[in-house]
């Protein structure tokens, strides 16, 4: 997606598991479905109205134009980001991991604080990864549950730290089970990538990993 967004990852590799694509969109069984994911359908109307939320903060942005041509495949990385939100929780919840409302709010006002401010904070996530101020706190959730997770499992900086949390994203996916609509691509299990679209966000949570326990 966005390219400075590329440069912000660092768990790259297996979250995901292969599973069988829906034959087409209007596929009979998930009728409407960008995907499916542990049973659970992501609709299309849903991947669509995050893109709204982008696409309108992006309108209201003086840098407008540049960050609307960086994001040419937002839609993809809508539902990528849905999916992973999913295998994330799975993998936490069999790790015994969770997440406070507390802890969220501690760490979106250390973001802030390091940011300068609120609006720096929404205006950073907008450019660098295609959140919108109003999908900042789910974000900010799965960051931190990233970074819980990595320090229940112990995780540390390093080759081994790395396969570690793959084997853990791995397991979660597998048993989820995923379908994804073709008009979406197709997930590889290897790569982390739904068609030619990577999230940079899960390399930046995993450098931190080492250091960072959730609302720290």
């Amino acid at each position: 997606m966005h390219r400075r967004r590329r440069t912000a990852l660092v768990v790259s590799a297996a979250i995901i598991a292969a599973a069988p694509l829906l034959a087409a969109c209007g596929n009979e069984a998930h009728p409407g479905a960008a995907a499916v994911v542990g049973g659970e359908r992501i609709e299309v109307s849903t991947v669509q109205a995050k893109v709204k939320d982008v696409r309108d903060a992006q309108q209201a942005s003086p840098q407008a134009a540049q960050l609307i041509k960086d994001t040419g495949q937002l839609g993809r990385a809508k539902l990528y980001d849905l999916i992973v939100d999913r295998i994330v929780e799975k993998a936490a919840a069999d790790a015994g991991v969770k997440v406070s409302r507390k802890e969220i709010q501690e760490s979106r006002e250390a973001l802030s604080e390091q940011s300068g401010g609120q609006e720096q904070l929404a205006a950073m996530y907008l450019q660098q990864r295609g959140v919108a101020p109003g999908q900042l706190d789910e974000v900010v959730r799965r960051d931190v549950l990233v970074n819980k997770l990595a320090a229940a499992l112990g995780v540390t900086n390093s080759p081994q730290g790395q396969q570690r949390m793959n084997e853990a994203f791995t397991a979660a996916a597998k048993s989820l089970k995923i379908d994804v609509n073709p008009r979406y691509g197709a997930w590889d299990d290897t790569k982390l990538e739904l068609g030619t679209y990577k999230a940079p966000w899960i390399t930046q949570v995993s450098r931190e990993a080492e250091a960072v326990e959730a609302g720290a």
